[in-house]
């Protein structure tokens, strides 16, 4: 009974068959790009920094004679600039594991043409109703600059999603219709 007793408190039962549990390995503020591949990390990045710079040249404009636009292009490219921040944010921290990769993308498919369209539309009508000075110039400029960059994000999507994969079947999976994968595994005959 002493020796079962000492093997016991020794653990040596259960040194051999269990293993001590390892921990992920950490990273700085848990940020990773592994979901930002390709084209998306440079598009991205664009999108953000285009949009601070119209929100940064729009808020230079000391003065206005038709206000109307610049206020709407005033909330437009601060919204559009804050939206594609947190959007970068779920592509590079652990939320876009926890909110599942087709939902992510869903809403990234559906947000950037309208962010896009929405930054066309007030950059125009900021155009139109601006008294011309270099800095209402240049924050209309940063504002289509980044509807592109909103716009090119969206085609490039679609691009990618129409695009045959490598064996020649659709990358939609609504036509894989005749695929093995669809067919039942119990053929009665």
């Amino acid at each position: 009974m002493l020796t079962a007793a000492a093997a016991m408190e020794s653990h040596a039962v259960y040194n051999q068959t269990t293993e001590p549990q390892t921990k992920p390995p950490r990273r700085p503020f848990g940020c990773t790009l592994r979901h930002l591949w390709g084209w998306r990390l440079p598009t991205k990045a664009l999108q953000a920094i285009l949009s601070l710079l119209a929100v940064i040249c729009e808020e230079t404009v000391e003065y206005c004679i038709q206000c109307g636009g610049l206020y709407f292009f005033e909330f437009v490219s601060c919204s559009a600039f804050l939206l594609s921040l947190l959007v970068l944010c779920v592509y590079c921290t652990d939320v876009y594991g926890t909110l599942e990769e087709d939902k992510v993308r869903r809403v990234n498919l559906w947000s950037m043409p309208v962010i896009g369209v929405c930054f066309l539309s007030a950059s125009i009508g900021f155009a139109v109703t601006s008294s011309g000075s270099a800095v209402e110039k240049a924050a209309c400029a940063f504002g289509f600059l980044a509807s592109a960059a909103f716009l090119a994000e969206t085609g490039i999507e679609h691009f990618h999603s129409q695009k045959p994969n490598v064996e020649g079947c659709s990358a939609t999976p609504g036509s894989t219709q005749n695929a093995t994968e669809n067919q039942p595994l119990n053929t009665q005959s």
